[in-house]
């Protein structure tokens, strides 16, 4: 069978000089999809790159309004293609139709570009700063090259590199984008990329504003990344692909926005166990599991300190855990790396309480695991027992007292976030106030109160974090405006005559409500005498 073509400069044409080809797998029946889709070499990355290169010129001068109007349209038509999206994402993931995939996950990936246009339009997010006295002026713009977003296998809409948040914050800043779809759901990104084509053509926006390839072999990738016509990428999957681009790409000296990995600590204090503790065992289970734990905010990591609240919330979690069916996972390769990440922790002193191995039945699948080790160990070989499962499976810490489990938390790594469960009354307020200046520098967002495994497309939203969960402890992945800043370089005018001024740092305000920061302060209004 042909591959499927490969959209380049407007238009599906076939790739050139293909490596290979591939079919996706269905992960419940084990059984390959009938579509072929073929592995680029770089002739078509470097046809990509030098097409949004024109494009790069074209936004230059193509009014915002138009921007926001594409991403808009884009959302309508990937809402057009809603029944067709849920089928194909369903058959090559294996996630729910209903509620993730139809009523949760394609309503906040409209969601997010319908933000993206919001704020394109309204432009506050360019922090145009004027200093009138010096006349000296600057603002966030595009950054004069592509930007390369590639996406995870766990998102097919909401991260997607052809139309999850990278790429709507890439375009709103106004870059092309060039995306590599993921392996295990091409046909789906491909019928993404379709309404993406079709908005372009309805829009009149550059025809090369959005391209995509479905797959290419690693060196291609790292070749991609450090492009002179590249300015930056976006990348969400392992730790262990994401370092070796983001090394390349740093070599080159270009921006590489990664999610990698995180365990995301949830630690549930005394007193909370004494008032809740069963409750809170399966809310932990409940969010543990949820998708087969194949989540980059799944609880990965409980810690406790000794007693019987604790043993009482690990024989509880013990039990919820049994007593549920194991989930379909992404790809076949899914059982084996959870069992290699198993055998790390194991190695490193961890004892399965329950689960560990690959799950019989139809598709994909592994037994829901939960782990155990002490504080004491943990601190023994707190790297190798910070291993990602990705999966359901969760390590419980035991710390043997208040100071220790303060230790564990100082040889953390950095995660996406970090959850404290804490009595309502105060019983927890002490070891709180010493926990909780450790616990916030080793996370993007902290959670009080509530697992983490929700990412709300909210403004206040950091998906971030240190090191090794993100590359840049600055930026965050979801969360409009703030993610446009990733994707966005810092233009200074000097002098620069009235007219020749961007409209955003004139003297007037162009929209009569977008912020800018003059001389000294926050302004919707004019400059003062301008």
């Amino acid at each position: 069978m042909t591959p499927h073509p490969i959209l380049i400069d407007g238009a599906w044409r076939p790739v050139e000089a293909p490596t290979g080809s591939f079919q996706p797998m269905n992960p419940t029946t084990r059984t390959p999809l009938l579509d072929h889709y073929p592995i680029s070499s770089w002739a078509d990355a470097e046809a990509a790159l030098k097409a949004s290169q024109v494009a790069v010129e074209q936004l230059r001068s193509t009014p915002v309004e138009q921007i926001a109007a594409f991403l808009e349209a884009y959302a309508a038509g990937i809402e057009a293609r809603a029944e067709a999206l849920v089928e194909i994402a369903h058959a090559e993931t294996a996630l729910p139709k209903e509620p993730r995939l139809k009523s949760t996950e394609l309503p906040r990936t409209t969601g997010q570009l319908r933000q993206a246009a919001h704020a394109v339009r309204e432009r506050s997010w360019c922090h145009a700063t004027i200093d009138s006295k010096l006349n000296i002026r600057s603002m966030y713009r595009a950054m004069g090259g592509a930007v390369v977003v590639m996406g995870p296998n766990n998102f097919p809409y909401a991260f997607n590199g052809v139309s999850g948040g990278d790429f709507a914050a890439a375009i709103a800043a106004g870059n092309p984008v060039i995306a590599k779809a993921h392996p295990g759901h091409p046909g789906t990104t491909r019928l993404l990329a379709e309404a993406a084509l079709e908005a372009i053509q309805a829009t009149g926006v550059p025809q090369a504003l959005v391209q995509m390839l479905y797959h290419m072999e690693p060196e291609v990738g790292a070749q991609l990344v450090t492009h002179p016509l590249t300015a930056a990428t976006g990348f969400t999957g392992s730790r262990a692909g994401g370092l070796k681009l983001k090394e390349a790409a740093d070599r080159a000296g270009k921006p590489f926005y990664a999610e990698m990995s995180s365990v995301n600590p949830v630690y549930v204090l005394p007193g909370a166990l004494v008032e809740r503790g069963e409750a809170l065992a399966t809310e932990f289970a409940n969010s543990c599991t949820l998708g087969a734990g194949q989540f980059c905010t799944n609880p990965g990591l409980v810690l406790l300190i000794d007693g019987a609240g604790a043993e009482a919330f690990i024989s509880k979690s013990v039990a919820e855990f049994s007593g549920r069916t194991a989930g379909t996972l992404l790809t076949e390769r899914g059982p084996a790396n959870i069992a290699q990440a198993l055998a790390a922790l194991q190695a490193a002193g961890a004892e399965v309480l329950t689960g560990g191995q690959e799950a019989t039945g139809g598709g994909y699948a592994f037994q829901n695991t939960l782990l155990r080790v002490s504080g004491a160990d943990f601190l023994a070989q707190p790297h190798a027992l910070q291993t990602e499962a990705f999966g359901a499976v969760s390590l419980l810490v035991v710390a043997q007292d208040a100071d220790e489990l303060l230790a564990v938390t100082r040889h953390l790594e950095g995660n996406l976030t970090g959850s404290i469960y804490s009595a309502t009354q105060g019983a927890d307020d002490a070891l709180y106030a010493r926990l909780e200046p450790i616990l916030r520098t080793k996370v993007g967002r902290l959670l009080n109160d509530k697992m983490p495994t929700g990412v709300a497309v909210s403004p206040g939203m950091n998906h971030g974090g240190p090191f090794p969960a993100t590359g840049h402890p600055g930026f965050t992945a979801v969360g409009i405006p703030a993610s446009l800043l990733r994707f966005a370089a810092l233009h200074s005018y000097d002098n620069v005559r009235p007219a020749r001024l961007p409209v955003e740092l004139q003297d007037a305000n162009p929209t009569g409500t977008m912020w800018r920061w003059i001389d000294g302060g926050w302004s919707q209004g004019g400059v003062i005498g301008g």
